[in-house]
């Protein structure tokens, strides 16, 4: 099967959440600069939850650079992770609404766990759809920074739920795993220079 159907359906997918989650921006009801900074923690929720999609696109295309073949099962997991990122506007429409309010900001921690685990599926499912490719299997082998993610992750659910202070908690390891994830996935950039550095001989 092709991956360019795949990779075109996921930007668009990954589009229109930006643009839902940008909408959810209303227009402040006065004219002062005091109006605009009434709605702060709104802006901050989508400059974060923009930054969190900004990432999967990122990784995402470094992704699909290694993949030479697709099947049903790469398209599912593929599927299961923009349920997971389609759900992102919702959650940060609630945790703006709620001025980070410990539930909201827990059940956001969750879909970002499940964002993060769908995404080690579907490197998995390419993995298998194409035993012979090698690349991307080479690339994520001992994948320290996934683990250290989903651990973050765990803990901002919980953290929430232990009072104010974990709110902040759950907040600050939220905004240092996106820092994390920034730059893109330089294992992946270095398996496939290295194959093209091999062809070329």
């Amino acid at each position: 099967m092709n991956k360019s159907r795949l990779e075109a359906f996921s930007d668009g997918v990954l589009a229109i959440i930006i643009t839902i989650m940008v909408l959810e921006l209303r227009v402040p009801e006065g004219h002062q600069l005091s109006d605009l900074l009434a709605d702060w923690p709104k802006f901050l929720a989508y400059v974060i939850s923009f930054i969190y999609i900004g990432i999967y696109w990122n990784n995402h295309h470094h992704l699909l650079a290694t993949v030479k073949r697709i099947n049903g099962s790469v398209m599912w997991a593929n599927l299961f992770l923009l349920f997971w990122l389609s759900l992102l506007p919702w959650l940060t429409a609630w945790v703006g609404e709620s001025h980070f309010a410990a539930v909201p900001m827990s059940v956001y921690a969750f879909d970002l766990l499940l964002c993060g685990a769908a995404f080690s599926l579907l490197e998995q499912a390419i993995i298998r759809a194409d035993r012979r490719n090698s690349l991307l299997a080479e690339a994520v082998e001992g994948s320290t920074r996934e683990k250290l993610s989903l651990a973050g992750y765990v803990t901002a659910l919980i953290a929430p739920l232990l009072g104010v202070l974990g709110v902040y908690l759950s907040g600050l390891l939220i905004v240092a795993i996106a820092l994390m994830w920034v730059v893109p996935d330089r294992r992946i950039e270095r398996v496939l220079a290295r194959a093209n550095a091999q062809t070329n001989e």
